[in-house]
């Protein structure tokens, strides 16, 4: 079994932000299992934090940023392209500016940092996810696919219809590879986009080290000498490849490459591994973000629908009707549970068969029966009654009390015919025969029913 990580102790990373300009200072602490990743501007009043995240996600121009309140970071898709490299999801990165220094425009320098401190596994199992059908997304001839797949693997495919950046081709088949393959891809431009860029002051922390510079068409002394003044070099040249200063991409297809590592780097916002298989044609942060947010939504709604009890009438009971009686005070007309079919540690589901003979249907309500919302959570804290009483040696001398309920959601009517799984699981041990359990009430696969409560179990008097 996998288990999640985190880092040994805290890595230091300073450099200038590519877009922002300023020198920043990052620390990335440890943190505990399922903490994930936070980033936590220092520099503001508060300290405020943001969790790494797509759906915190609020800029893609150029970089990726997120943002929840004040605290904003941007060009995160390098350092989470390291992070997810190393499956590294627990960690706080304390950051006193509003953006991830560039270094050298890839992932590799933060691979060093992280790796030179050291990897901790933590004491908690880190789950694979598996996509079950298909996300896409098309948007103006961008399109990326996410297919299920046995382990993660990306394709990248760009085409900028331009000689010396044409059409590119970039795959990573296993995680395990980023490292020598893909981290030290440096992000790029073309040289037509510089002043621009500028203009909108998009690269105030730019220079040849950590960017290419593509020239795909001819240009004057003047401009190179513009270019010049606005990289703070003092004097720049275009190459026969078609880049500036001698600066030769380490890789025939290092665009392709780059646009894989911020392909993972923003995939990685969903927060947990998924065995998929992306293939991206012209990808960019936005796509690659929004992809993400489709991916995490299907991913919430398979972990919803996998936790939903499924009910087969020819299942034998794992407690009938005799002995919840044997087990719980309540009698008919007050009994509303009538078999049990799952008993776990922490977990119980149970049956109520809704039919049309019930005597509150005579007055709730006449000529519309439909189940009082208010049943629903009695039969619902009677399984939670069940779940706790069986926790004991000798139930049969304690009673169930219940002290609180909240969150209390009625989502759909429940009519005659229906048939009703409850599924109570405890969200913390018993302590001081205090419990607290989560409700969930189900037809089918639809939830009509939910509730958090809280139960006192009580030894009876005399015994």
């Amino acid at each position: 079994m996998e288990h999640q990580r985190t880092v040994k102790g805290p890595v230091l990373i300073e450099g200038i932000g590519l877009h922002s300009g300023l020198n920043v200072s990052m620390t990335i602490f440890p943190a505990s299992a399922d903490h994930g990743i936070i980033f936590k501007r220092v520099d503001l009043e508060g300290n405020p934090m943001v969790q790494a995240d797509p759906f915190n996600v609020v800029e893609t121009s150029r970089s990726t940023t997120i943002a929840d309140g004040p605290a904003k970071v941007q060009t995160i898709e390098h350092l989470m392209a390291a992070l997810f490299s190393l499956s590294v999801e627990n960690v706080l990165i304390e950051i006193d500016g509003p953006e991830v220094p560039i270094l050298d425009g890839s992932s590799i320098q933060f691979l060093h940092a992280l790796e030179a401190v050291g990897i901790e596994t933590l004491d908690a199992p880190r789950k694979h996810l598996r996509l079950n059908k298909t996300i896409e997304f098309e948007e103006n001839g961008i399109h990326i696919t996410a297919t299920p797949a046995d382990k993660f693997s990306v394709v990248s495919m760009i085409d900028y219809g331009s000689k010396v950046l044409g059409q590119q081709y970039a795959e990573l088949n296993d995680i395990s590879e980023f490292k020598e393959s893909i981290a030290s891809s440096k992000t790029f431009c073309f040289f037509r986009e510089l002043e621009q860029l500028a203009e909108h002051n998009l690269i105030k922390g730019g220079s040849l080290d950590n960017a290419l510079v593509v020239v795909d068409e001819p240009v004057s002394e003047a401009t190179l000498d513009r270019v010049s003044t606005l990289l703070n070099k003092p004097k720049v040249s275009v190459t026969k490849s078609g880049y500036l200063n001698n600066v030769e991409p380490q890789f025939p297809n290092e665009p392709a490459k780059h646009k894989l590592l911020d392909i993972i780097g923003d995939l990685a916002l969903i927060g947990s591994p998924v065995n998929m298989r992306i293939v991206a044609k012209r990808p960019g942060h936005y796509a690659n973000t929004e992809l993400a947010k489709k991916i995490k939504k299907q991913m919430l709604k398979q972990a919803r629908e996998a936790s939903i009890p499924v009910y087969n009438p020819n299942q034998e009971p794992v407690m009938n009707l005799e002995q919840i009686k044997d087990l719980l005070p309540h009698r008919y007309p007050f009994l509303f549970v009538d078999k049990v079919i799952e008993m776990g540690s922490d977990h119980v589901v149970a049956i109520k068969n809704v039919t049309g003979n019930e005597q509150f249907f005579q007055g709730h309500f006449p000529g519309n029966p439909v189940f009082p919302g208010v049943l629903q959570i009695e039969a619902m804290a009677q399984t939670g009654g069940i779940l706790a009483l069986t926790k004991f040696d000798d139930p049969k001398n304690y009673d169930t009390y219940f002290l609180k309920i909240d969150n209390c959601k009625f989502k759909s009517l429940v009519v005659p015919g229906d048939t009703l799984i409850f599924k109570l699981q405890f969200m913390q041990p018993i302590r001081r025969g205090i419990c607290v359990m989560k409700g969930e009430t189900f037809v089918g696969d639809k939830l009509v029913t939910e509730a958090d409560l809280v139960a006192k179990i009580h030894r009876k008097e005399n015994t």
